[in-house]
């Protein structure tokens, strides 16, 4: 049952979040796949997996922001194993190993939504980074900085929406992680940048900021929109 998938999934990703370095991406989808089989059976569908559609329809209630969540994290997955084969050679020390274990944190997300989803996800997807330059880290950590804190956004925005509260337990602990990400990005632009307005929303009048931004799934989709070669029909997510 995708419940009982679900608690094997979280407890194997609970695990995963107390060690700095999770594993390396050629573990990633066997370790993965084995706790799925273990905890689910043989029987389980596989997930779908192909060429981009032409356009990619998110279905509705908790499936469709469960898959919405999916996209964004394969898309971050790609993003930061792009930046790995890029092999850049202006980072500063620790920055290869701290990069790397984004990339290695993405997949452990996109490979929970993955399988938790089984026969419920969309298919593997290909993205453009053709308007990304992987030859800089200024480059690419100004990349990362808008993915990361798109990320949080979109966590912080699907929250309301979903109608079970074991999904949104889940979903919380995935935005923690994403929130530290966009911090560590964002100190290794500019230090002590982590929250400034154009992340934060004022609390009240009168406050400093204190609340990151929340967006719609639209609004995040619109603004994925040019990674994304083929369009993304989120007319059935829930929007209350």
């Amino acid at each position: 049952m995708l419940s009982d998938c679900l608690l094997m999934i979280t407890s194997f990703l609970a695990r995963s979040m107390r060690r700095r370095s999770f594993f390396q991406l050629a573990g990633a989808t066997a370790a993965t796949s084995a706790l799925v089989l273990t905890g689910c059976g043989k029987d389980d569908p596989t997930p779908p997996a192909g060429a981009n559609p032409n356009v990619l329809t998110l279905p509705a209630g908790d499936v469709g922001l469960l898959n919405y969540a999916y996209l964004l994290e394969q898309l971050e997955a790609a993003f930061y194993q792009k930046v790995l084969d890029a092999k850049l050679t202006d980072l500063l020390p620790g920055e290869l190993a701290a990069l790397t274990d984004l990339r290695d944190h993405e997949v452990i997300h996109r490979e929970f939504f993955k399988f938790a989803l089984l026969d419920n996800a969309i298919p593997t997807l290909v993205f453009d980074f053709s308007s990304i330059s992987f030859t800089s880290r200024l480059n690419v950590l100004t990349a990362a900085k808008k993915f990361e804190d798109l990320g949080v956004a979109a966590y912080n925005g699907v929250g309301k929406l979903v109608s079970s509260s074991a999904y949104l337990v889940l979903l919380a602990k995935i935005a923690s992680v994403e929130a530290r990400h966009a911090a560590f990005i964002r100190d290794a632009l500019q230090p002590n940048s982590l929250a400034t307005p154009d992340a934060t929303i004022i609390a009240t009048a009168g406050d400093s900021t204190g609340f990151n931004i929340a967006l719609t799934p639209r609004e995040v989709l619109a603004a994925a929109a040019p990674f994304l070669p083929f369009a993304v029909d989120a007319s059935q997510l829930p929007t209350s």
